[in-house]
């Protein structure tokens, strides 16, 4: 918290101090969740709740972006890059995993968009694949006794294994850069210690968008389409989870609708 404190402090001098006319706060996680993105936005309305935001500048948001065409053939390249690898008489055989952060079931109950979100990603990337292959949507990274969203990375390899399954590919949906759940918990503990101790015959692992061309186009067309746009904030962001009891996301996106007036 002290280093995201530090960083904003950076932000806001930075800001007052070379007279920016013009901000955008452009979310870099593609689906939209309470406790990703919009954490972050809150940190920001908390950071300024105490302090006047610099004047003359025209703020607005960019928040999600899970169906970005360009995002989606990044992901599409990134699996075709990993099934060539893989012999022609197995190939169309070879399961695709779309791996992605979970998130506790209580989140997900109150409204949260992101496995939604993280949905329609999977299902346009399959799309865009022709639906090449046999493929699902999987969850990982849980963390505690609390019930999320499964099922899990590691749970559904077991149980394709014990269905005769022997060759698959784990897509990173929901990270854009190479990170520990990524490099560790993917690589290491799946594809790895996990794909020996199942017998798994091939088991690869998609890489993340980090700096593929298209993603790189990706961003630039968000940025460029939403500076060209009239609208500075969508009504999807500043609605609340049907069941939020968060005061200081009521107070957040309160704040976000007056910052990001015409």
């Amino acid at each position: 918290m002290a280093s995201n404190l530090s960083k904003l402090v950076q932000f806001a001098y930075f800001l007052f101090r070379d007279g920016v006319e013009r901000t955008i706060i452009f979310s870099q996680y593609p689906q939209y969740s309470c406790a990703t993105s919009g954490s972050s936005f809150t940190a920001v309305y908390k950071y300024y709740k105490k302090r006047q935001p610099p004047n003359n500048m025209k703020w607005s948001i960019i928040d999600r972006w899970s169906t970005h065409p360009l995002y989606i053939k990044t992901i599409a390249e990134r699996i075709k890059e990993e099934l060539v690898k893989f012999p022609e008489s197995i190939r169309d055989d070879v399961i695709v995993l779309f791996s992605a952060h979970s998130l506790p079931l209580k989140a997900v109950n109150r409204g949260d968009p992101y496995p939604s979100e993280v949905g329609a990603t999977v299902a346009l990337v399959m799309q865009e694949l022709n639906y090449c292959n046999p493929y699902n949507l999987v969850w990982q990274s849980k963390v505690g006794p609390l019930p999320w969203l499964a099922p899990f990375t590691d749970e559904a390899l077991k149980a394709y294994v014990k269905q005769g399954k022997k060759n698959f590919i784990l897509v990173p949906v929901a990270f854009v850069n190479e990170h520990i759940e990524t490099l560790h918990e993917m690589d290491i503990e799946y594809c790895k210690e996990l794909g020996e101790e199942l017998g798994i015959e091939t088991i690869r692992r998609a890489a993340a968008p980090n700096d593929h061309p298209l993603f790189i186009d990706a961003l630039t067309d968000i940025v460029v389409s939403h500076l060209k746009s009239d609208r500075l904030i969508s009504p999807k962001f500043l609605t609340r989870c049907p069941h939020c009891v968060n005061e200081n996301c009521a107070r957040s996106k309160n704040w976000y609708a007056q910052l990001c007036k015409n």
